[in-house]
């Protein structure tokens, strides 16, 4: 009969007692179990393995002809080694991971002194403990090494005597080396965590990277070279700022460049006025005697003579000079170059210079200085291709935004380069030593460049003169 209250619908069963309460334990086991920890799973795994054995083996033992004492002792001994069972597999399965996880954890927190035991070839689980070991291994000399690096880099930094500063994105120091200490005047860690602008250095972001600037700073002032660079840390950009103190450099240059002018004026009045003096004393030994020789008026206007030729000379090298250090600025029009450099060509008579033909170009420069320089390397490069009875060369071409005109020469080449472009330095009996300084003052003055160099193709020397269109 079907339960009162119930439709007979087919294909209905009735529930039996209990079953809706039996299916949520069961929902909420395997939620449980679904929960279960990697220890856990190993557990069950390895008694469902081992539990059908187990019940075939107690059922014959319980439904045989065996004395409850035997019964009994199996029992224990059966469920005894199932359980010893269960538990080693669960070691061996758990424990080699919680090594893993300490040897992996030490690496996480920097420990690369931990080494795994039993790392073992030709075995699954020693070869990833020989892969681990290893992994700690290049880990340590990783480290050794950007410890020995950041050393190094710190010492330099400390060392050197250009100052350095690093500026998080808001412009806050986060970096300074000992010369920034003492340019600023205070110690690092009253430096720390400041802006820019409070320590005076936002002038130095905002001009032109590269371009010197004059400060004053509670450490020194001068002129400063400024370096500017950026470099990300934890993702973020900062930047790097190098200070470098060029008031030192440009005194010493400043020396030097006295020293040499001083070197040279010295040995060219020398030249001039040691033979003065040395002939007014042989004058006027002459004029002391008595009775003065027969010839003494040859003798006395022939050192007149020489007093008043060294005397010139001497004016010469004066103008010279004073010629180098007043030139004035160039006077620029447009100027056609071929006719230009035609010019100046015909005014070398003494060796026939090959032109090569270059395109028609128009430059903005002030013909008479850029005459004049030309007159110079064209006159050079002759002297010393009639050194060797060699030939002089002329031609120009346009590269970019400027013109290049080249002469080349088949002399002996350049000997002394470095002094090249040093005023009154000069290898000629005649010369003057001002022509080459004052071609490249009178280039530099035009925004251009002047280069004298060896020819790499033969023997000769080559001058290129670049000056923009």
């Amino acid at each position: 009969m079907w339960p009162a209250g119930l439709p007979a619908t087919a294909g209905w069963q009735p529930a039996l007692p209990g079953t809706a309460r039996l299916r949520q334990k069961m929902v909420r086991k395997v939620k449980k179990t679904a929960r279960l920890s990697y220890e856990g799973k190993i557990t069950w795994l390895s008694f469902v393995a081992a539990a059908p054995a187990m019940i075939v083996a107690l059922a014959l033992l319980w439904f045989g002809d065996h004395t409850p004492k035997v019964q009994w002792t199996l029992t224990i001994l059966i469920v005894g080694c199932m359980a010893s069972l269960v538990w080693s597999t669960r070691e061996h399965a758990v424990r080699p991971l919680q090594t893993l996880s300490n040897l992996l954890a030490a690496l996480r927190e920097g420990d690369y002194s931990i080494r795994a035991r039993g790392a073992r070839e030709g075995t699954a689980l020693g070869e990833v403990l020989i892969e681990v070991n290893s992994l700690g291994e290049t880990l340590r000399q990783q480290r050794l090494g950007a410890f020995e690096a950041t050393a190094l880099l710190r010492t330099i930094m400390s060392e050197i005597d250009v100052a350095i500063f690093t500026f998080d994105p808001e412009r806050r120091l986060r970096l300074i080396n000992r010369a920034g200490e003492t340019l600023l005047g205070r110690p690092m860690d009253k430096l720390l965590g400041k802006t820019a602008r409070e320590l005076g250095l936002d002038a130095c972001f905002s001009g032109d990277d590269g371009e010197p600037l004059a400060l004053t700073f509670p450490g020194g002032s001068g002129r400063w070279g400024i370096g500017r660079s950026t470099f990300r840390e934890q993702g973020l950009p900062h930047d790097l700022l190098v200070l470098t103190d060029l008031s030192r450099t440009l005194r010493e240059e400043e020396r030097r460049a006295w020293q040499r002018l001083v070197r040279v004026l010295g040995h060219e009045m020398n030249n001039s006025l040691a033979p003065i003096k040395s002939l007014a004393a042989s004058l006027e030994s002459l004029l002391q005697r008595e009775p003065l020789p027969a010839d003494w008026r040859e003798d006395a206007s022939s050192g007149l003579n020489s007093i008043a030729s060294r005397a010139d000379s001497l004016s010469r090298f004066l103008q010279a000079y004073t010629r180098l250090t007043k030139l004035p600025p160039p006077q620029k029009q447009n100027i056609d170059l071929p006719s230009l450099i035609q010019r100046v060509v015909d005014l070398e008579p003494r060796l026939k210079i090959q032109v090569r033909s270059g395109p028609k170009t128009i430059i903005r420069a002030d013909a008479a200085q850029i005459e004049q320089v030309l007159i110079n390397l064209l006159h050079n490069a002759v002297d010393a291709a009639l050194e060797v009875h060699g030939n002089v060369a002329l031609h120009w071409r346009e590269k970019g935004n400027c013109v290049e005109i080249i002469v080349e020469d088949e002399g002996p080449g350049i000997m002394n380069p470095a002094n090249l472009f040093v005023p009154f330095f000069t290898t000629k009996p005649e010369g003057s030593g001002i022509g080459l300084p004052l071609s490249r003052q009178i280039a530099e003055a035009h925004d251009g460049t002047l280069v004298l160099t060896n020819r790499e193709d033969r023997q000769g020397a080559q001058a290129l003169l670049r000056l923009p269109k």
